[in-house]
C-alpha cells in the first residue's frame, strides 16, 4: 500500500479505498510474518504473541481493524513525516483490546500492557488516545458479511492520569507530531500543553494528576493509567486507582469505555497498583500449585486483559546471555540498542534487581528483600481458619504513634499464623491531630483478653517499645504487660524471659542482646519454612504486606528484618509478629512440655 509504506504515490481516490486496503495491508503482514526464533524461550502472558500452526491466533471478530486504518490514514510518524504505522506486535495487541463476542459486546473492557523500558509504549497510548477521540470504535451493527462496524463516540473524553505532572508529559507531548496539519483542521483540533480539544469542544484529551476528591463523578470514555508501577499510597496511587475504576464503572451500556494501564514491571513488595492489578489478574488464572484439584481460580475472571512478555525466572544474566535475551523481551522494538542496555545492566552501580525489572521484564523484589512473593503465597491455603479452643502462641509488637501495634497468632498444631488485631494512625488524620494520636491501649487489652478466652494460649510473648506517655512520663506498655503477667503468668506455658531477676510471663523486650539474639534465630527458621512451604497463612492481605517489606538488616546479633529505612511508611509490625508466633511455639515444643517427642528444628 503506497499509502503506508510510504514507497510512492497514493492512486486510490476515495478515503474508504483507502481505509479498506490500509486494512488488507495489516492483515498480509500479520499473515506472512514469520515465527519467532527465541534465543531463550520468554514467558509470554496474554494472547499478542499466541501462534498456532497457521500463524497468529487473531480474534475473529474485532474492531481493531478499523482502529489500525485510522491511524494509517489520519495520524504521521514524528521522526519520518510518514503514515503512522503500528508494529506487528502492537497491531495484535490492539486486535485483542478491541476484539468482540458475538453480540458485539467487547470482550475486555480494561488491559494492561507491560514491557520493558524503551518498547514505545507512550508513543502508543498517545496513538490510542487520539484515536479514541475520532476511530469508530464503538459498536454499531454487523453488516452482511458478519463483520463488526463501529461509530465515533460523539462525547469523547481521553484521560491521560499519573501520579505526577512530569509522567503525564511523556505522553502529551508527542501530540503534536502525531496530528499533522490536515487532521487538525478535519477535526478542528486545538492542542495544548495538557490538552486536547476538537470539534467544537466536544471531544477532548486531558493530563490528570489531580487529586482523587477532584477526580470523583468524571464520566471518560477512554483512560489511560501511565506507569502504574509507582502508583502506591504514599503519593495517592491507589486513591486515584479507585476513583478511575469507579467513573469507567459506571458509564451507560451504550458508551465503550476502555481503560489501558501502560507499565514496567513492577517492584515485588512495594504494594504498587500494578502489582495489585497483576495479582488480581493471577488469581484468575487458577493456582498451578492445586492441580489434583483442577487448578480452580480464587477469583472470578473479571475481563481484564494482561499481556507481558518476560524472561523466563531462572533466565542467566551474564555477558552472553544478556543481549540474546533483550532480543527476545523487546520484540518488535528493533530500534531498542542491545549494546546499550548491555553497558546499562553491567554497570556495577545499577542493582541486579533493578536491571531484570528493566530490560528482562521481571517483577522482581529488592536485593534486600526479606522473602518473594512468590515464596510466601506458595504456603496459601485460603481454607484455613482458628477455631474456638485451638491451642495457640501469641506475639505483640507495639508502638506509640507512628508504627503500627500488631497481633499474630499460631496454631500449634500446623503453625498457621493469623493476625489478630493491627492498630495503626488512620491515613486521613494531619497536623496536631495526627501527632496527638496514640495506639489505644484499651482496645488491644481487649483483643487480648478476647484471645485468651477464646483460644487455648500456651505462650504470649510482646515486645513493648520503650516509648513514653506523654502526660505520665512512664513507659506506655508496661502497666500493661505487668496486668498480662499477673492474670495470665500460671497459665502460660512457656515465658518470654524465664529466669534471672526480670523473670516475666510477657516481656520479650527486643532491646536486650539476649532477646535480640533470639530472634534473630528466629528469622532465619521462619526464612527457612517460608521457603520450604512450611509456614501455612490463609492468604491475608495485611500480613503479606507486611512480610513483602520487610528488609533482611545486620545487627551485632545476626541478620534480623527491619523497614527499609527508619522513616519508610511501609509498614512491617505483623511480619515481626509472625516470626515472634512461630518462635514461641517452637520454643514450647522444645522444651519438653509437650507431648511431642520429637524436636522441631
Amino acid at each position: 500500500m503506497a499509502r503506508l509504506r510510504g514507497t510512492g504515490p497514493t492512486l486510490l481516490t476515495t478515503r474508504a479505498d483507502e481505509l479498506d486496503e490500509i486494512r488488507d495491508w495489516y492483515h498480509t503482514t500479520l499473515s506472512e510474518q514469520a515465527a519467532p526464533q527465541w534465543h531463550h524461550p520468554p514467558q509470554l502472558i496474554g494472547p499478542t504473541w499466541r501462534r498456532d500452526e497457521h500463524g497468529w491466533i487473531l480474534p475473529e471478530l474485532t474492531l481493531g481493524w478499523d482502529l489500525l486504518a485510522w491511524s494509517g490514514y489520519w495520524l504521521r510518524d514524528a521522526k519520518t513525516g510518514k503514515p503512522w504505522k503500528w508494529t506487528n506486535e502492537q497491531a495484535r495487541f490492539i486486535l485483542w483490546f478491541y476484539a468482540l463476542d458475538e453480540s458485539g459486546r467487547p470482550l475486555h473492557d480494561n488491559a494492561v500492557l507491560q514491557r520493558l523500558k524503551g518498547w514505545g509504549k507512550d508513543p502508543l497510548a498517545a496513538a490510542l488516545a487520539v484515536a479514541s477521540c475520532f476511530a469508530p470504535l464503538t459498536f454499531d451493527h454487523f453488516d452482511g458479511s458478519g463483520r463488526p462496524v463501529g461509530r465515533e463516540e460523539p462525547n469523547a473524553w481521553v484521560q491521560v492520569c499519573a501520579v505526577s505532572q512530569e509522567q503525564t508529559k511523556n505522553t502529551m507531548k508527542l501530540l503534536p507530531g502525531l496530528i499533522p496539519a490536515d487532521t487538525r483542521r478535519h477535526y478542528q483540533i486545538q492542542i495544548g500543553k495538557l490538552n486536547m480539544w476538537a470539534l467544537g469542544d466536544s471531544r477532548q484529551i486531558e493530563a490528570v494528576t489531580s487529586s482523587p476528591l477532584a477526580l470523583e463523578g468524571g464520566r471518560p470514555t477512554f483512560v489511560i493509567r501511565n506507569e502504574t508501577q509507582n502508583w502506591n499510597a504514599s503519593n495517592g496511587g491507589h486513591d486515584m486507582d479507585g476513583a478511575l475504576s469507579g467513573n469507567a464503572a459506571k458509564r451507560e451500556e451504550t458508551v465503550n469505555v476502555k481503560m489501558l494501564d501502560i507499565c514496567n514491571a513492577y517492584r515485588d513488595g512495594e504494594d504498587s497498583v500494578a502489582q495489585r492489578v497483576r495479582e488480581a489478574w493471577e488469581g484468575t488464572q487458577g493456582d498451578e500449585r492445586s492441580k489434583d484439584e483442577g487448578a480452580r481460580p480464587r477469583y472470578h475472571d473479571f475481563g481484564l486483559l494482561y499481556d507481558s512478555i518476560e524472561a523466563a525466572p531462572d533466565t542467566k544474566m551474564d555477558m552472553a546471555t544478556i543481549p540474546e535475551v533483550i532480543e527476545d523481551i523487546r520484540g518488535d522494538s528493533i530500534w531498542l540498542s542491545t549494546r546499550r542496555i548491555v553497558k546499562e545492566v553491567i554497570n556495577p552501580k545499577n542493582p541486579v534487581s533493578e536491571s531484570r525489572r528493566k530490560w528482562y521484564n521481571q517483577c522482581m523484589a529488592p536485593e534486600d528483600a526479606y522473602v518473594t512473593a512468590q515464596e510466601w503465597d506458595a504456603n496459601r491455603d485460603e481454607t484455613l481458619c482458628l477455631e474456638d479452643g485451638d491451642a495457640i502462641t501469641m506475639f505483640l509488637d507495639c508502638s506509640l504513634n507512628d508504627d503500627a501495634t500488631a497481633l499474630v497468632a499460631c496454631r500449634l498444631d500446623d503453625g498457621f499464623v493469623k493476625p489478630l488485631g493491627m492498630w495503626q494512625r488512620p491515613a486521613n488524620l494531619h497536623g496536631d491531630t495526627a501527632r496527638n494520636w496514640r495506639v489505644p491501649r484499651e482496645t488491644v487489652d481487649d483483643t487480648v483478653r478476647e484471645a485468651f478466652r477464646r483460644f487455648h494460649v500456651i505462650g504470649f510473648y510482646g515486645d513493648p517499645s520503650h516509648v513514653l506517655d506523654s502526660e505520665t512520663g512512664q513507659r506506655y506498655w508496661d502497666s500493661l504487660f505487668d496486668r498480662w503477667h499477673r492474670d495470665y503468668g500460671k497459665r502460660l506455658k512457656v515465658w518470654a524471659t524465664p529466669s534471672g531477676r526480670d523473670r516475666h510471663a510477657v516481656m520479650f523486650d527486643m532491646v536486650d542482646y539476649q532477646m535480640q539474639k533470639r530472634f534473630v534465630a528466629a528469622v532465619d527458621q521462619a526464612y527457612s519454612d517460608i521457603a520450604d512451604a512450611n509456614m501455612p497463612h490463609d492468604g491475608d492481605a495485611r500480613l503479606r504486606v507486611h512480610m513483602l517489606n520487610a528488609r533482611r538488616q545486620p545487627t551485632r546479633a545476626g541478620m534480623s528484618i527491619a523497614k527499609e529505612h527508619r522513616e519508610s511508611r511501609r509498614k512491617i509490625d505483623l511480619a515481626i509478629c509472625a516470626i515472634g508466633a512461630r518462635m514461641i511455639r517452637r520454643d514450647y515444643l522444645n522444651s519438653g512440655k509437650s507431648r511431642s517427642k520429637g524436636v522441631i528444628w
